[in-house]
Order: C-alpha cells, then structure tokens, then sequence
C-alpha cells in the first residue's frame, strides 16, 4: 500500500483544529481545563499550529487513575492541549489507519463495535463446528515503541508526522520501550494497527476465513479442530517474533459449547451474558439507583447512563434476567 504523505497542511488547517477542539472538549465542556482552553481558543490553536508545524510539540502530561471495570487498569489522561493535538492528527489521519485494517477488525472504528462484532461472530458460530480464541497478554502494556514505530512509517512518509507520532508514544512507558496509554485516542489506533499485520497474516497465509478481532481478542472458527491447532502455533511465533509480545493460553472448543466473547457467550442460535457481564451490569444498576435516591444524580443522569447497560443486555437473551434487576 502506498505510504500516505503531505498530511500536515490538512493537520494544521484551522478548520481542522476547531474541529479538534470541539471533539476533545465533547461531554466534558463545563470541566476547568476545557474552559480555560476555550477562553483564548484562538490563541491556544494558533500556539498548536505551530507547534505541529515546527515538531516541537508538548505531551506526556497525564494524570492517572485506576478503573475497575471489566478488570482493573490503569487509566491515563492527557491534559486537554494534548487531547486536542490527538483528535487534529487523527481526523486527518483516521483513513489511511482504517484502510490498513480487514473487514473484520471491529475496535475504533465507523459503523463497527462491539454489536456489530457479535453479529458476526454469530454468523461463524451457526457456520464452524470448532472455535479458536486468543488474546495478547497485557496488550495495551507490552506493545514495543519501535516495532510500532516502524509499523507506522511502512503507512506514512512524512518525517515530521512520524517524529510527532514517535514523540507521542515515547512519552509513556510501562517498562523500558514498551506500552502505549489507556485512555489516548492516538493510543486506540495505534493499538488497533499495530495487530493489523497479524489479522493479515491470519488471513491471507493461514487461509483462515472465519476470523473476528476486536482489539486484541481473537476468534478463528473451523470445521477442523487440528486446523485450528496448527494456526494457534503459527500465530504465537508471529505473535513473539514480529510483535515481541506473548499469548494467554488459548481457548480451543466446539462452537456448540458456547464461544465467550466482549462479555457474551455465543451459541448457534442463541446469546448468553456471561457471568462476570451479570454481576458487573447489577452492580452498575445498583449504583445508579443509590444516586437516584440520595440526589446525587437527576433521573435524566440516570437514564444516561442506564441506556447503554440496558441496551448491553438486550443483545443477548436475557429478557428475565434484565427484569429481575431493574424490579
């Protein structure tokens, strides 16, 4: 694929950077820092410009806290200048990251997620009698700055791109040259691509055509178990060699048995929510009633975020379960 360059008149376009703006300050425009930013707009963006224009840009100031759902991890955001900067590349850069990815590689991405995922995985599931699921061991963690780096100059050419990319992902480290932060936007398309190699190669070199990614879970399906066998030792050597990353233990069974997959158990014709979903959406709810009724939150705060939990559940069927924990 040809190597995309002459971005960053586009990137530094101030119709770009408004944009930016206003994507990074979406759902938290009363906060200080956004305020503040957005007092001496024009200011703040001109200063971007021609940090952007000249390489030397400002990043690593992040401020971190520990989330516990789905698991616990460590999240990092950046200052509000930084968020901005993120969404400017990225509005200009997002199509040439997509058009490195296969079909069906769903995380980040326009018109895919996690429905559109289980849609599919469905579909292979009623199809394959055998299914395969892999995923990387701390992905987020272990990616290696310079193999992502060299990713990124095999799709872009521009140098002063790549040097502001390479700023960006030197500015974090979980162990020496490695991890990328949870919580950046760049982090999301970086982790996304830096696996876009290996959907390939599962692909075209293993010739395997049932396959779903949604980050850095896998599934592959097969009428074969020993297919699937065979790729799963062919994937950990890409895996360690090319990615410098390693594999948890794999989960090889009969699709009939259910494929557990973003929260779900999948069978030929039907959805279940696996368990830790259960406990983790009736503990949601119960948070969320508790904020109810001592007044913390309005009933329209609730019912935000309600919605999504609720809508969580109704992709798979659990009509009675749902009714149990909201009576």
């Amino acid at each position: 694929m040809r190597r995309a360059n002459h971005l960053l008149p586009k990137i530094i376009d101030p119709d770009n950077l408004r944009l930016a703006s206003w994507k990074a300050a979406k759902g938290k425009r009363w906060a200080q820092e956004v305020l503040a930013y957005q007092a001496c707009l024009e200011e703040n963006l001109a200063l971007l410009r021609q940090q952007i224009r000249s390489g030397l840009i400002d990043v690593g100031n992040y401020r971190y806290f520990t989330i516990y759902e789905p698991k616990e991890r460590k999240i990092c955001a950046s200052a509000f200048r930084e968020q901005v900067l993120h969404h400017s590349l990225m509005n200009v850069c997002h199509e040439f990251f997509d058009r490195a990815l296969i079909s069906d590689s769903y995380a980040s991405r326009k018109g895919k997620g996690t429905y559109a995922a289980i849609d599919r995985a469905k579909v292979f599931t009623r199809e394959f009698e055998w299914y395969l699921k892999l995923d990387v061991r701390k992905f987020f963690e272990s990616i290696h700055h310079e193999v992502l780096k060299d990713q990124l100059a095999k799709l872009f050419k521009e140098k002063r791109l790549l040097e502001i990319f390479g700023k960006i992902i030197d500015s974090y480290e979980t162990l020496p040259n490695r991890g990328v932060p949870i919580g950046n936007l760049t982090s999301q398309y970086f982790a996304n691509h830096y696996l876009s190699g290996l959907d390939h190669f599962i692909k075209e070199q293993l010739g395997i055509r049932a396959y779903v990614r949604y980050m850095d879970d896998l599934v592959l399906w097969h009428e074969d178990k020993s297919v699937l066998k065979s790729a799963k030792e062919r994937i950990e050597a890409f895996v360690v060699s090319n990615l410098l990353c390693e594999l948890k233990p794999e989960a090889l069974n009969r699709t009939r048995l259910g494929v557990p997959f973003l929260g779900y158990r999948i069978f030929p014709h039907h959805v279940w929510l696996l368990h830790q979903s259960k406990v983790r959406f009736a503990r949601k709810m119960r948070y969320i009633q508790e904020q109810y009724d001592t007044g913390a939150w309005s009933e329209e705060k609730c019912a935000l975020h309600a919605r999504p939990l609720i809508a969580f559940t109704e992709h798979a069927d659990a009509k009675a379960f749902r009714r149990k924990v909201l009576s």
